[in-house]
């Protein structure tokens, strides 16, 4: 009877090492071919922690201390992922890594990078503090400027939360496979001079997890001694409470269409919408069904035009007074009435509740949003914070000095520079950002300029 050779038990290390190369140049195993593997340990990270989060929910990871310290694991996770893939990048760009054949490995690499801009971008806007509310709205203006908002409504949570957790994910995990297949079927690249000697030796896979650890160690430090930033979201009740005729003023700039959201340039979803029916009509008409009342929104409607623009100015200099909103006795002008009334309701919270329930989900926070943004609260409170366009706040927290978005830093520089003057300055910077970002993607296969990385010369100091 023939004897059969028993199974070997496959360990998790052995399947592992089955996955990587085995044999390289002696040059790759330096800490700088580890860029890649460094930024998939980032990925890892960022995808466990993502995972926990959205299991618990917003609520959890704004209110606990488990919740917070994970925020920031995450948080410190998208900083190392894009760092390390702009690190990778440039080495490969600096060693002319992306020469034939590995073109498209280059690209793969690139959009990679973009789409890691896009997801960290949307993620700040789901975080659930002031910074969401904030750069949500200036990241909206961009993509209605470049024409993206008529697919991407920035303020609708629903829709931005499964973009960031279910869309970019796969795409970023898919051209993270892509990449990979291709780097293990042609290799480490070789370098370009032929005189250049070099050794293959075998892959020191133990170094690449070691240095793989200490970085997810790190991140983790850095997320204890620098948790992610946390300011409470600001509400229209707040305002309210704050500044009752602040909300009245505005209330008054919707109803007569004067706003900025009224008169919003890019006049496309989600901001083409009537101002006076979204904010004084649904939410006045929706109280006045559970009291008995006289509807003095019909009665103004009914008025001449002329008539109801004088009552809308009489009303601006009546409640431009000092906490002349708590005193609802002057009903002759039905303006006053009305405005009263649903600022009565910002204050108790019913005012914010109804814009939200006439929105198509209640994660959309479209018309409560651009009605804070009418105010000019959340403006004087970013910059009070150091964080508006102005400021480069983009490429920080908002509190603390933390690095935020610096990958957006072309963004400002182009605002501050090239764009300073320009009234299409969300249009013209959306088309610049992405003719530099097609050039980078095409650039292995640009003649001359694929060149350049030879003309520095910087690469033999990669290959020693």
């Amino acid at each position: 009877m023939e004897e059969q050779t028993p199974l070997q038990p496959v360990s998790l290390w052995g399947t592992l090492r089955g996955f990587m190369l085995q044999e390289v140049p002696a040059y790759a195993n330096k800490i700088f071919y580890s860029m890649g593997f460094l930024s998939m340990t980032s990925l890892l990270l960022l995808i466990l922690s993502g995972l926990v989060m959205v299991f618990f929910g917003p609520h959890w990871w704004l209110t606990t201390q488990a919740g917070l310290f994970l925020r920031s694991v995450h948080l410190w996770s998208a900083q190392a992922f894009i760092f390390f893939i702009f690190l990778h990048l440039l080495i490969v760009f600096l060693t002319s890594g992306f020469r034939k054949p590995r073109r498209r490995t280059w690209v793969i690499g690139t959009l990679m990078l973009f789409a890691a801009f896009f997801e960290a971008e949307f993620g700040y806007g789901l975080r659930g503090d002031f910074s969401s509310q904030w750069r949500a709205l200036q990241a909206s203006d961009l993509y209605n400027g470049s024409g993206l908002g008529a697919f991407i409504n920035n303020l609708n949570y629903a829709q931005i939360y499964g973009i960031h957790i279910i869309l970019i994910p796969f795409i970023i995990v898919g051209l993270l496979a892509l990449h990979y297949i291709l780097v293990r079927t042609l290799g480490i690249a070789r370098p370009y001079q032929k005189s250049t000697s070099y050794q293959m030796v075998p892959a020191k896979h133990r170094i690449l997890f070691v240095r793989g650890g200490i970085i997810t160690g790190v991140i983790i430090l850095l997320a204890f001694l620098f948790p992610s930033p946390l300011i409470i979201a600001t509400t229209i009740q707040s305002v309210a409470q704050d500044s009752p005729s602040l909300v009245a003023q505005t209330l008054l700039q919707e109803m007569n269409h004067t706003s900025g959201t009224a008169t919003y340039m890019d006049g496309i979803d989600p901001y083409a919408y009537d101002t006076q029916t979204i904010y004084i009509a649904h939410p006045y008409r929706q109280y006045m069904q559970t009291i008995e009342g006289q509807d003095m929104f019909a009665v103004w409607t009914q008025e001449p035009a002329a008539v109801q623009q004088q009552q809308i100015q009489d009303a601006m200099g009546y409640f431009s007074q000092q906490h002349a909103v708590l005193n609802n006795a002057d009903t002759a002008n039905p303006v006053i009435a009305v405005i009263s009334t649903l600022v009565h309701m910002a204050q108790s919270g019913l005012y914010q509740t109804s814009l939200q329930s006439n929105q198509t989900n209640a994660l959309n926070a479209t018309y409560v949003d651009r009605f804070l943004s009418d105010t000019g609260v959340l403006e004087a409170h970013a910059q009070r914070l150091g964080i508006t366009t102005d400021q480069y706040g983009m490429v920080r927290e908002e509190s603390g000095g933390l690095p935020g978005a610096w990958w957006l830093a072309p963004i400002g520089l182009l605002d501050h520079t090239l764009l300073a003057t320009d009234p299409n300055q969300d249009r013209d910077g959306a088309e610049i950002l992405g003719f530099l970002m097609l050039l980078l993607v095409a650039f292995p296969y640009i003649p001359g300029l694929n060149r350049l990385p030879e003309k520095l010369r910087i690469a033999p100091f990669f290959w020693k």
